[in-house]
């Protein structure tokens, strides 16, 4: 491989906030806008709610491992890393391609969700009939707001982390104020005979909760974007560890009480009527139109959000990947000015801008195809985190997490469990067309990885990575 691919550095320049508002504004993005009103309506309001607490709970013992592992290993790449030195080459990239599924597909969720919330602010906007698909007329002036958000976002990640971190910061300032507004205002307007069903039924208590839990890796994928970022975070390594397990808990309360907010203030009826429940709900605590309207701001303050992490996640894991030659070489190239990894931003901004022309209908097929990526991931890392600290008890751990075989024990059993609820035979089995989305990626990237490994063969990769492992925290 070439100089340009393996000569630069990344530089550390991510303060505290940076990182917390990194990886807090990644996983609140938007999905909260607008799915809050289907988790109520299948799940019934504390059914919801107790699917984002139980999901919650999984997510913040794979966080713990997570964060062990990233104050011990400070590399970008994240889990590309972790399950290298636990299992090997293979592993690693099965681990980290099927995370970079979750956040390719969270960046082109993005990219259909700003036109879908264009739509509420300029509802007849729309126009110039495309196509259709899954029975959702495309238009062309849907599509082009769309393509247009994916390529300012390519741009803002193209020209530097600094940028994209006070982007973050700004956007996530306002997300957290307008919520603070919601829910405070909800709980003093609202009205408890309007919480019911506390659970739905149709597809009895538990069915209703899995419709839900299926989405929740979909909705907290974002604290792993600060393990992607490590060697551009400038903190002590045990503070990374600490500011990811901070973000993780406050995205949980974030969603429960969202979800709390919504079903305060809007009966069943008036959830199925509302294309957008939390904006409709906003505005039924103000009494006011413009009430509604800044919630809606506030949800495009999160698909910038949303979308400005996964760049940044999405593009350093897959130079992580192209960097150990498990990908093709250009895929590693950094910016010598910038220092990012624009190839890999590039073709993430490729992969976004397509996503409109597939309509709304895209929206729930990306979460699920997605969210089986990333749990297979989480799986991944739970598993390095045992069999490391089995064979590797020495190494230097700043972040340690206690009673650490039960914690990654139970962090496996649970991220298998969510995986079961994606196959056959679950009440919230993937679709014919969610899996052909996963089985296709799947086969992209091992075409890829086998083209690399032949072109590049396994030397360089070998030496790449056991360089890599000098840079952790025992170093």
């Amino acid at each position: 491989m070439s100089d340009s691919t393996t000569g630069a550095e990344l530089h550390r320049v991510l303060a505290r906030k940076d990182v917390l508002a990194l990886a807090f504004g990644a996983m609140i993005g938007w999905g909260w806008i607008v799915m809050t009103g289907s988790w109520i309506t299948s799940a019934g309001s504390l059914g919801a709610i107790a699917a984002f607490v139980l999901g919650g709970l999984v997510i913040v013992l794979v966080g713990l491992t997570y964060a062990e592992l990233a104050s011990a290993m400070p590399q970008v790449g994240g889990e590309h890393v972790y399950s290298y030195r636990a299992m090997g080459h293979f592993a690693s990239f099965l681990c980290t391609w099927s995370i970079v599924l979750g956040y390719i597909s969270v960046v082109a969720f993005e990219a259909v969700a700003l036109p879908t919330v264009v739509e509420y602010l300029f509802p007849s906007y729309a126009v110039g009939h495309l196509w259709t698909v899954a029975e959702w007329d495309v238009k062309a002036t849907w599509v082009a707001v769309g393509v247009a958000g994916s390529l300012i976002m390519m741009v803002i990640n193209y020209v530097g982390v600094r940028t994209a971190a006070l982007v973050q910061k700004v956007v996530t300032l306002l997300i957290l104020v307008v919520g603070v507004m919601f829910v405070t205002g909800a709980l003093f307007e609202g009205e408890l005979g309007t919480m019911q069903p506390l659970f739905h039924s149709e597809n009895g208590v538990a069915g209703g909760i899995m419709l839900v839990i299926i989405m929740v890796p979909f909705m907290f994928v974002g604290f792993d974007v600060i393990p992607q970022a490590a060697e551009e975070i400038n903190l002590p390594f045990r503070e990374i560890g600490r500011v990811l397990m901070i973000s993780v808990i406050m995205a949980v309360f974030w969603y429960a009480l969202i979800i709390l907010g919504t079903s305060l203030m809007l009966n069943p009826s008036e959830l199925a009527n509302s294309s957008l429940a939390v904006p409709d709900a906003m505005q039924a605590v103000f009494q006011a139109p413009w009430a509604g309207k800044l919630m809606v701001l506030a949800g495009i303050a999160g698909i910038l959000t949303s979308w400005n992490a996964f760049y940044i996640g999405g593009s350093r894991a897959l130079y992580a990947l192209a960097h150990c030659g498990m990908l093709p070489a250009f895929l590693g190239k950094l910016h010598p000015r910038h220092r990012t990894p624009v190839n890999a931003i590039l073709l993430i901004g490729v992969i976004s801008s397509l996503a409109p022309l597939l309509g709304r209908s895209a929206m729930v097929w990306l979460v699920v195809a997605g969210g089986l990526g990333i749990v297979i991931a989480y799986l991944f890392v739970s598993l390095s985190f045992l069999i490391l600290r089995s064979k590797e008890p020495q190494m230097e751990r700043p972040f340690r997490v206690r009673r650490a075989r039960l914690v990654g024990w139970l962090a496996v059993l649970l991220s298998l469990g969510m995986i079961g609820l994606y196959l056959p035979g679950s009440p919230s089995a993937l679709k014919p067309i969610e899996w052909l989305l996963f089985a296709g990626w799947m086969a992209v990237g091992l075409g890829l990885y086998v083209w690399s490994r032949f072109t590049y063969g396994t030397h360089y990769s070998e030496r790449q990575m056991a360089r890599d492992m000098r840079g952790d925290a025992s170093a």
